[in-house]
Protein backbone atom coordinates (compact mmCIF):
# COMPACT_ATOMS: atom_id res chain seq x y z
CA UNK A 1 0.00 0.00 0.00
CA UNK A 2 2.46 2.47 1.32
CA UNK A 3 5.31 1.79 -1.73
CA UNK A 4 2.10 1.50 -4.30
CA UNK A 5 0.90 5.27 -3.18
CA UNK A 6 4.65 6.86 -2.99
CA UNK A 7 6.46 4.85 -5.38
CA UNK A 8 6.01 7.91 -7.83
CA UNK A 9 6.92 10.03 -5.30
CA UNK A 10 10.05 7.89 -4.30
CA UNK A 11 11.45 7.80 -7.40
CA UNK A 12 11.01 11.46 -8.23
CA UNK A 13 13.34 12.14 -5.26
CA UNK A 14 16.00 9.95 -5.68
CA UNK A 15 16.03 11.71 -9.80
CA UNK A 16 15.82 15.26 -8.14
CA UNK A 17 17.99 14.65 -5.11
CA UNK A 18 20.68 13.36 -7.90
CA UNK A 19 20.74 15.75 -10.28
CA UNK A 20 20.75 18.41 -7.70
CA UNK A 21 24.10 16.79 -6.40
CA UNK A 22 25.40 16.98 -10.05
CA UNK A 23 24.18 20.28 -10.67
CA UNK A 24 25.67 22.18 -7.67
CA UNK A 25 27.20 19.21 -5.15
CA UNK A 26 26.49 18.66 -2.11
CA UNK A 27 25.30 22.66 -1.39
CA UNK A 28 23.01 21.77 -4.20
CA UNK A 29 21.84 18.54 -2.57
CA UNK A 30 21.30 20.25 0.62
CA UNK A 31 19.10 22.84 -0.43
CA UNK A 32 17.00 20.98 -2.74
CA UNK A 33 16.10 18.57 0.42
CA UNK A 34 15.36 21.24 2.59
CA UNK A 35 13.02 22.82 -0.17
CA UNK A 36 11.45 19.66 -0.28
CA UNK A 37 10.50 19.00 3.04
CA UNK A 38 9.23 22.76 3.60
CA UNK A 39 7.00 21.84 0.45
CA UNK A 40 5.82 18.86 2.55
CA UNK A 41 5.49 20.47 5.42
CA UNK A 42 3.93 23.38 3.95
CA UNK A 43 1.71 22.00 2.02
CA UNK A 44 0.10 18.61 4.61
CA UNK A 45 -2.79 20.85 5.18
CA UNK A 46 -3.60 21.33 1.19
CA UNK A 47 -3.40 17.91 1.65
CA UNK A 48 -5.95 17.60 4.27
CA UNK A 49 -8.54 19.57 2.89
CA UNK A 50 -8.05 17.67 -0.59
CA UNK A 51 -8.03 14.17 0.41
CA UNK A 52 -11.79 15.54 2.25
CA UNK A 53 -13.09 16.77 -0.45
CA UNK A 54 -11.91 14.12 -2.76
CA UNK A 55 -13.18 11.27 -1.24
CA UNK A 56 -16.68 12.88 -2.13
CA UNK A 57 -15.71 12.72 -5.93
CA UNK A 58 -16.40 9.75 -8.61
CA UNK A 59 -13.26 7.86 -9.45
CA UNK A 60 -13.13 9.62 -12.52
CA UNK A 61 -13.04 13.21 -10.98
CA UNK A 62 -10.80 11.77 -8.56
CA UNK A 63 -8.46 10.75 -11.86
CA UNK A 64 -8.84 13.93 -13.30
CA UNK A 65 -7.33 15.85 -9.81
CA UNK A 66 -4.49 13.35 -9.35
CA UNK A 67 -3.47 13.53 -13.17
CA UNK A 68 -4.28 17.05 -14.75
CA UNK A 69 -4.15 18.75 -11.75
CA UNK A 70 -0.60 17.32 -10.72
CA UNK A 71 0.45 18.37 -14.24
CA UNK A 72 -0.94 22.11 -13.27
CA UNK A 73 0.25 21.98 -9.64
CA UNK A 74 3.79 20.74 -10.53
CA UNK A 75 4.57 22.50 -13.56
CA UNK A 76 2.73 25.23 -13.59
CA UNK A 77 2.69 26.67 -9.93
CA UNK A 78 6.28 25.04 -9.04
CA UNK A 79 7.67 25.32 -12.02
CA UNK A 80 7.00 28.03 -14.13
CA UNK A 81 5.75 30.38 -11.33
CA UNK A 82 9.17 31.24 -9.86
CA UNK A 83 10.47 31.88 -13.42
CA UNK A 84 7.46 34.41 -13.91
CA UNK A 85 8.42 35.83 -10.28
CA UNK A 86 12.02 36.33 -11.25
CA UNK A 87 11.21 37.88 -14.42
CA UNK A 88 9.03 40.46 -13.59
CA UNK A 89 10.36 41.38 -10.67
CA UNK A 90 13.65 41.83 -12.71
CA UNK A 91 12.28 42.87 -15.76
CA UNK A 92 13.02 40.62 -18.01
CA UNK A 93 11.21 38.42 -20.50
CA UNK A 94 10.86 34.52 -18.56
CA UNK A 95 13.26 33.01 -22.12
CA UNK A 96 15.70 35.83 -20.71
CA UNK A 97 15.49 34.77 -17.20
CA UNK A 98 15.97 31.29 -17.63
CA UNK A 99 19.12 31.73 -19.77
CA UNK A 100 20.92 33.98 -17.29
CA UNK A 101 19.94 31.63 -14.58
CA UNK A 102 22.54 29.02 -16.99
CA UNK A 103 24.82 31.11 -19.17
CA UNK A 104 25.30 34.18 -16.34
CA UNK A 105 24.51 32.90 -12.66
CA UNK A 106 26.68 35.76 -11.59
CA UNK A 107 24.35 38.71 -13.11
CA UNK A 108 21.33 36.85 -12.38
CA UNK A 109 21.76 36.39 -8.70
CA UNK A 110 22.80 40.11 -9.35
CA UNK A 111 19.33 40.94 -10.09
CA UNK A 112 17.43 38.78 -8.11
CA UNK A 113 19.76 40.38 -5.79
CA UNK A 114 18.23 43.72 -6.51
CA UNK A 115 14.96 42.69 -6.96
CA UNK A 116 14.63 40.03 -3.78
CA UNK A 117 13.15 43.38 -1.74
CA UNK A 118 9.98 43.15 -3.85
CA UNK A 119 9.87 39.18 -4.16
CA UNK A 120 10.44 39.45 0.37
CA UNK A 121 7.29 41.94 0.16
CA UNK A 122 4.99 40.59 -2.20
CA UNK A 123 5.80 37.17 -0.23
CA UNK A 124 5.74 38.23 2.86
CA UNK A 125 2.18 39.87 2.86
CA UNK A 126 1.36 36.91 1.34
CA UNK A 127 2.32 34.64 4.08
CA UNK A 128 1.71 36.61 6.68
CA UNK A 129 -2.12 36.83 5.66
CA UNK A 130 -2.47 33.14 5.67
CA UNK A 131 -1.17 32.79 9.21
CA UNK A 132 -2.82 35.51 10.66
CA UNK A 133 -5.95 34.97 9.05
CA UNK A 134 -5.46 31.16 10.68
CA UNK A 135 -4.06 32.11 13.87
CA UNK A 136 -7.23 34.57 14.44
CA UNK A 137 -9.83 32.10 13.48
CA UNK A 138 -11.93 30.00 16.84
CA UNK A 139 -11.03 26.92 16.74
CA UNK A 140 -12.23 23.61 18.54
CA UNK A 141 -8.65 22.23 18.36
CA UNK A 142 -5.88 24.74 19.62
CA UNK A 143 -2.37 23.69 19.92
CA UNK A 144 -1.04 26.43 22.38
CA UNK A 145 -3.94 27.22 23.95
CA UNK A 146 -2.51 30.39 25.94
CA UNK A 147 -1.84 31.97 22.60
CA UNK A 148 -3.99 30.65 20.31
CA UNK A 149 -7.33 31.36 22.42
CA UNK A 150 -6.87 34.99 23.16
CA UNK A 151 -6.19 35.70 19.54
CA UNK A 152 -9.49 33.75 18.41
CA UNK A 153 -11.41 36.40 20.65
CA UNK A 154 -9.20 39.34 18.98
CA UNK A 155 -10.05 37.16 15.31
CA UNK A 156 -13.68 38.59 16.05
CA UNK A 157 -12.87 42.42 15.20
CA UNK A 158 -13.26 42.30 10.95
CA UNK A 159 -10.66 43.18 9.16
CA UNK A 160 -8.00 42.42 11.46
CA UNK A 161 -5.75 40.53 9.66
CA UNK A 162 -5.80 43.12 6.77
CA UNK A 163 -4.95 45.75 8.99
CA UNK A 164 -2.07 43.99 11.02
CA UNK A 165 -0.63 43.04 7.82
CA UNK A 166 -0.67 46.60 6.37
CA UNK A 167 0.84 48.05 9.94
CA UNK A 168 3.58 45.33 9.51
CA UNK A 169 4.22 46.64 6.01
CA UNK A 170 4.31 50.22 6.92
CA UNK A 171 6.92 49.78 9.52
CA UNK A 172 8.72 47.08 7.04
CA UNK A 173 9.10 49.90 4.80
CA UNK A 174 9.84 52.69 7.32
CA UNK A 175 12.58 50.73 8.96
CA UNK A 176 14.32 47.50 6.74
CA UNK A 177 13.57 48.82 3.14
CA UNK A 178 15.47 52.44 3.34
CA UNK A 179 18.88 50.04 3.49
CA UNK A 180 17.55 47.56 1.69
CA UNK A 181 20.27 44.95 0.52
CA UNK A 182 21.86 45.24 -3.35
CA UNK A 183 24.60 43.14 -4.32
CA UNK A 184 28.42 44.34 -3.37
CA UNK A 185 27.18 44.52 -0.10
CA UNK A 186 25.65 48.23 -0.72
CA UNK A 187 22.02 49.46 0.75
CA UNK A 188 19.31 51.43 -1.32
CA UNK A 189 16.59 53.11 -0.11
CA UNK A 190 13.72 50.88 -1.16
CA UNK A 191 10.33 51.84 0.75
CA UNK A 192 8.55 52.72 -2.17
CA UNK A 193 9.13 49.37 -3.92
CA UNK A 194 8.32 47.51 -0.68
CA UNK A 195 5.22 49.43 -0.12
CA UNK A 196 3.91 48.56 -3.53
CA UNK A 197 5.01 44.93 -3.87
CA UNK A 198 3.57 44.26 -0.07
CA UNK A 199 0.47 45.56 -1.48
CA UNK A 200 0.64 43.36 -4.30
CA UNK A 201 0.76 40.36 -2.33
CA UNK A 202 -1.97 41.38 -0.26
CA UNK A 203 -4.47 42.07 -3.14
CA UNK A 204 -3.26 38.72 -4.47
CA UNK A 205 -4.08 37.16 -1.23
CA UNK A 206 -7.88 38.73 -1.24
CA UNK A 207 -7.95 37.56 -5.18
CA UNK A 208 -7.09 34.39 -4.45
CA UNK A 209 -9.42 34.03 -1.43
CA UNK A 210 -12.45 35.47 -2.77
CA UNK A 211 -12.23 33.06 -5.84
CA UNK A 212 -11.86 30.05 -3.13
CA UNK A 213 -15.07 31.18 -1.37
CA UNK A 214 -16.82 31.86 -4.97
CA UNK A 215 -16.26 28.58 -5.52
CA UNK A 216 -16.87 27.16 -2.14
CA UNK A 217 -20.30 28.93 -2.18
CA UNK A 218 -21.22 27.13 -5.41
CA UNK A 219 -20.15 23.65 -4.01
CA UNK A 220 -22.49 24.10 -1.30
CA UNK A 221 -25.48 25.43 -3.19
CA UNK A 222 -24.79 22.22 -5.56
CA UNK A 223 -24.80 19.60 -2.92
CA UNK A 224 -28.14 20.97 -1.42
CA UNK A 225 -29.62 20.99 -4.38
CA UNK A 226 -28.72 17.02 -4.72
CA UNK A 227 -29.85 16.10 -1.22
CA UNK A 228 -33.20 18.04 -1.68
CA UNK A 229 -33.71 16.05 -5.38
CA UNK A 230 -32.20 12.66 -3.43
CA UNK A 231 -35.15 13.65 -0.93
CA UNK A 232 -37.87 14.04 -3.79
CA UNK A 233 -36.43 11.04 -4.99
CA UNK A 234 -37.38 8.82 -2.02
CA UNK A 235 -40.80 10.53 -2.08
CA UNK A 236 -41.54 9.96 -5.28
CA UNK A 237 -40.06 6.78 -5.71
CA UNK A 238 -38.27 7.96 -9.25
CA UNK A 239 -34.61 6.59 -9.09
CA UNK A 240 -31.92 9.38 -10.08
CA UNK A 241 -29.17 9.12 -12.62
CA UNK A 242 -25.86 9.24 -10.16
CA UNK A 243 -23.60 10.52 -12.50
CA UNK A 244 -25.93 13.38 -13.86
CA UNK A 245 -26.68 14.23 -9.95
CA UNK A 246 -22.86 14.58 -9.44
CA UNK A 247 -21.80 15.84 -12.38
CA UNK A 248 -22.01 19.71 -11.76
CA UNK A 249 -21.36 19.54 -7.95
CA UNK A 250 -17.63 17.17 -9.18
CA UNK A 251 -17.45 19.78 -11.63
CA UNK A 252 -17.10 22.75 -8.59
CA UNK A 253 -15.29 20.30 -6.44
CA UNK A 254 -12.58 20.19 -8.99
CA UNK A 255 -12.14 24.01 -9.52
CA UNK A 256 -12.43 24.49 -5.90
CA UNK A 257 -9.91 22.65 -5.35
CA UNK A 258 -7.65 24.08 -8.33
CA UNK A 259 -7.98 27.41 -6.50
CA UNK A 260 -7.29 26.07 -3.25
CA UNK A 261 -4.33 24.00 -4.72
CA UNK A 262 -2.63 27.51 -6.36
CA UNK A 263 -3.44 29.59 -2.85
CA UNK A 264 -1.51 26.98 -1.18
CA UNK A 265 1.42 26.72 -3.66
CA UNK A 266 1.88 30.31 -3.21
CA UNK A 267 3.40 29.48 -0.04
CA UNK A 268 5.69 27.10 -1.03
CA UNK A 269 6.71 28.94 -4.05
CA UNK A 270 7.58 32.40 -1.95
CA UNK A 271 8.95 30.29 0.87
CA UNK A 272 11.54 29.20 -1.16
CA UNK A 273 12.90 32.34 -2.15
CA UNK A 274 13.89 33.11 1.60
CA UNK A 275 16.29 29.60 0.78
CA UNK A 276 17.37 30.36 -2.67
CA UNK A 277 17.57 31.75 -5.79
CA UNK A 278 18.79 29.52 -7.93
CA UNK A 279 15.59 28.77 -10.27
CA UNK A 280 16.50 25.14 -10.94
CA UNK A 281 17.25 24.24 -7.68
CA UNK A 282 13.34 25.79 -6.51
CA UNK A 283 12.23 23.81 -9.08
CA UNK A 284 13.78 20.50 -8.00
CA UNK A 285 12.73 21.23 -4.54
CA UNK A 286 9.12 22.48 -5.09
CA UNK A 287 8.99 19.68 -7.91
CA UNK A 288 9.55 16.55 -5.20
CA UNK A 289 7.27 18.27 -2.36
CA UNK A 290 4.23 18.43 -5.14
CA UNK A 291 4.83 14.98 -5.58
CA UNK A 292 4.73 13.86 -2.41
CA UNK A 293 1.76 16.07 -1.27
CA UNK A 294 -0.39 14.48 -4.34
CA UNK A 295 0.97 10.68 -2.70
CA UNK A 296 -0.46 12.10 0.70
CA UNK A 297 -3.77 13.09 -0.59
CA UNK A 298 -3.93 9.57 -2.45
CA UNK A 299 -3.08 8.23 1.06
CA UNK A 300 -5.24 9.98 3.10
CA UNK A 301 -8.51 9.07 1.05
CA UNK A 302 -7.61 5.19 0.78
CA UNK A 303 -6.79 5.28 4.48
CA UNK A 304 -9.79 7.07 5.07
CA UNK A 305 -8.42 9.00 8.08
CA UNK A 306 -7.30 12.82 8.05
CA UNK A 307 -7.23 13.46 11.96
CA UNK A 308 -4.74 11.26 13.37
CA UNK A 309 -2.56 14.10 14.30
CA UNK A 310 -4.00 17.08 14.50
CA UNK A 311 -1.36 19.53 15.38
CA UNK A 312 0.25 19.68 11.90
CA UNK A 313 -2.14 21.72 10.63
CA UNK A 314 -0.89 24.55 12.90
CA UNK A 315 2.71 23.84 13.30
CA UNK A 316 2.38 24.42 8.89
CA UNK A 317 0.86 27.80 9.39
CA UNK A 318 3.23 28.40 12.39
CA UNK A 319 6.40 28.11 10.12
CA UNK A 320 4.04 30.12 7.27
CA UNK A 321 4.24 32.91 10.17
CA UNK A 322 7.52 32.53 10.85
CA UNK A 323 8.64 32.77 6.98
CA UNK A 324 6.38 35.73 6.78
CA UNK A 325 8.67 37.87 9.26
CA UNK A 326 11.88 36.30 8.05
CA UNK A 327 11.60 37.10 4.12
CA UNK A 328 10.72 40.99 5.44
CA UNK A 329 13.73 40.59 7.34
CA UNK A 330 16.27 39.78 4.80
CA UNK A 331 14.85 42.91 2.57
CA UNK A 332 18.03 44.26 4.70
CA UNK A 333 19.82 41.76 6.51
CA UNK A 334 21.15 38.48 5.30
CA UNK A 335 19.98 34.72 6.88
CA UNK A 336 21.70 30.98 6.42
CA UNK A 337 19.28 29.45 4.25
CA UNK A 338 19.90 26.41 6.41
CA UNK A 339 18.39 28.75 9.53
CA UNK A 340 15.52 29.63 7.33
CA UNK A 341 14.61 26.00 6.33
CA UNK A 342 15.05 24.57 9.77
CA UNK A 343 12.73 26.95 11.40
CA UNK A 344 10.10 25.19 9.11
CA UNK A 345 11.06 21.73 10.31
CA UNK A 346 11.27 22.60 14.25
CA UNK A 347 8.22 24.05 13.94
CA UNK A 348 6.74 21.00 12.04
CA UNK A 349 8.13 18.44 13.95
CA UNK A 350 7.08 20.15 17.35
CA UNK A 351 3.45 19.83 16.49
CA UNK A 352 3.95 16.19 15.19
CA UNK A 353 5.19 15.12 18.76
CA UNK A 354 2.83 17.25 20.07
CA UNK A 355 -0.18 15.30 18.31
CA UNK A 356 1.52 12.04 18.99
CA UNK A 357 1.43 13.02 22.96
CA UNK A 358 -2.37 14.28 22.60
CA UNK A 359 -2.78 10.63 21.19
CA UNK A 360 -1.08 8.84 23.64
CA UNK A 361 -3.15 10.93 26.76
CA UNK A 362 -6.58 10.36 24.75
CA UNK A 363 -6.09 6.53 24.11
CA UNK A 364 -4.94 6.84 28.24
CA UNK A 365 -8.04 8.10 29.44
CA UNK A 366 -9.84 5.57 27.55
CA UNK A 367 -7.98 2.91 28.83
CA UNK A 368 -9.03 4.54 32.75
CA UNK A 369 -12.92 4.71 31.76
CA UNK A 370 -13.06 1.33 30.45
CA UNK A 371 -11.57 0.22 33.90
CA UNK A 372 -13.39 2.39 35.70
CA UNK A 373 -17.00 1.03 34.27
CA UNK A 374 -15.72 -2.51 34.45
CA UNK A 375 -14.89 -1.77 38.37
Amino acid sequence: MLLKTFGWSFAITVIGLVAAFFYGGWQAFGVVAILSVLEISLSFDNAVVNAGILKKMSAFWQKIFLTIGVIIAVFGMRLVFPVVIVAITASLNPVDAIDLSFNDPDRYKELVTDAHPAIAAFGGMFLLMIFLDFIFEDRDIQWLRWLERPLAKLGKVDMLSVCIALIVLLISAMTVATHAHQHGGGHVDKAETVLLSGIAGLITYLIVGGLSGFFEDKLEEEEEREHEAEEEAKRSGKKISAVALSGKAAFFMFLYLEVLDASFSFDGVIGAFAITNEIVLMALGLGIGAMYVRSLTVYLVRQGTLDDYVYLEHGAHYAIGALAVILLVTIQYEINEIITGLVGVVLIAWSFWSSVRRNKALEAEEGNSEVTAGV
